[in-house]
């Protein structure tokens, strides 16, 4: 069958992220301006500002599954039966093998591999005989997404999706492509993260000067502010459940929001710095598809991580496209729960989706001095804003080696 046409719905949406395990409970924190960031200790660093979440996991997992399987996937599984049960689907009751799972990922295997050497040196003498024999099937890129298939029993398309910072919006947006080919019936689709448990993350951004420092771990992550010294590292995940439109009315689902358009490209000229120009090419691109005015948007949800030149050339592309326009309130949610890298798109689209229902605008926080390279017109900070209603949500989410994504997402209307 052709379903290149077909409406494409979220109708399900787990997580867990520092703020909460739950979107009631995540949106509850966002609106009263509560900050989720907290110290975590790091071999030969201290304890740093980070994200931390506190899922219960032995909720779907046993204690063995635990021991066998990885961060990353124990956060996916938590997350992906938390969506099904949102969305009211039971796998067991459904055609499994048309249920396919892309979840997008910064990177994986580093802490598996981090682990095992340093276990190796500093008990074992180097005797790889003591090397974990379950390193493998751990550290292979697949593994979140299949340790979810594991866990549920799928049997349809499983894969990762690796797309730097901006894997979030691109696991969606794969879901939503696959949905749109025929390839799955049910495409549970976001992105998951271990960050906080690599060394080698923490001491990559401390080498590059990108790592956030502050006295109080709450106020570490300032995006937009002119005090901003780099990134808070996050852990955490968010998976949603896709279906057509058609098949989600006819089982008579709740649909939490549509996907009106997407854009990935990428900017072809720097590892780390990002290029403006191009994202504000990725920004239209979206718009395009989406048949959507700028002037359409009512809040953009920023990527902007707290690092002097991220922030500033994400501003520059977002004045290019949406000028002196009051109208399109801007926000972030990293400033309350840090940079959840490959979760942090679509964690960060989770904490506006209520937006669509409660017509309030979360806040930016810790800016208390903005800027002015950082300035916007809709820019909302401190506070949050209620509005008059919602009805399109854009969620920029891009990443290393100059990727670029975004997703507009708006209110389902029949």
């Amino acid at each position: 069958m052709n379903y290149f046409d077909e409406r494409i719905v979220i109708t399900g949406v787990g997580l867990t992220s520092p703020l909460g395990d739950d979107l009631v409970t995540l949106r509850e924190n966002l609106l009263a301006g509560r900050s989720g960031v907290t110290r975590f200790p790091v071999r030969n660093m201290g304890d740093l500002p980070a994200g931390v979440c506190e899922f219960e996991t032995t909720r779907h997992q046993s204690r063995k599954q635990l021991r066998v399987g990885t961060r990353a996937g124990s956060i996916g599984i938590y997350c992906a039966h938390e969506a099904f049960a949102n969305a009211g689907i039971e796998p067991a009751e459904v055609d499994r093998s048309r249920i396919g799972v892309y979840v997008g990922i910064t990177e994986h295997g580093n802490v598996e591999t981090e682990t095992e050497v340093c276990q190796l040196f500093d008990h074992y003498d180097e005797d790889v005989k003591f090397w974990s024999h379950h390193h493998n099937p751990r550290t292979v890129a697949n593994n979140p997404a299949g340790e979810i298939t594991v866990n549920l029993g799928l049997t349809g398309p499983h894969y990762t999706v690796g797309a730097a910072c901006a894997a979030g919006n691109a696991g969606i947006i794969q879901g939503a492509q696959m949905l749109r080919l025929g390839e799955c019936d049910v495409a549970l689709a976001g992105g998951a993260s271990e960050s906080i448990r690599a060394y080698g993350i923490f001491a990559g951004f401390k080498s590059q000067g990108a790592l956030a420092q502050h006295e109080d771990a709450t106020k570490a992550s300032r995006p937009f502010d002119k005090n901003r010294n780099g990134i808070v590292v996050s852990e955490g995940g968010c998976l949603y459940v896709l279906e057509r439109l058609s098949d989600a009315k006819a089982r008579g689902a709740h649909i939490l929001g549509e996907i009106a358009g997407y854009s990935l490209n990428s900017d072809g000229t720097d590892y780390v710095l990002p290029n403006p120009e191009r994202q504000e090419e990725c920004i239209r691109l979206a718009l395009k598809k989406a048949s959507l005015a700028p002037a359409d948007i009512d809040i953009v949800s920023t990527h902007a991580t707290s690092t002097p030149q991220g922030d500033e050339q994400e501003c520059s592309a977002l004045r290019a496209v949406f000028g002196a326009s009051e109208g399109t309130f801007v926000n972030n949610t990293k400033s309350f729960i840090g940079h959840a890298m490959g979760a942090a798109g679509t964690l960060e689209l989770a904490g506006n989706l209520p937006s669509f229902e409660d017509g309030m605008v979360h806040a930016t926080i810790n800016v208390e001095e903005l800027d002015p390279a950082c300035g916007l017109p809709g820019l909302v900070c401190d506070q949050a804003r209620e509005t008059k209603g919602v009805e399109v949500i854009l969620n920029n989410s891009f990443g290393m080696l100059g990727i670029n994504s975004v997703l507009i997402l708006k209110k389902f209307h029949n």
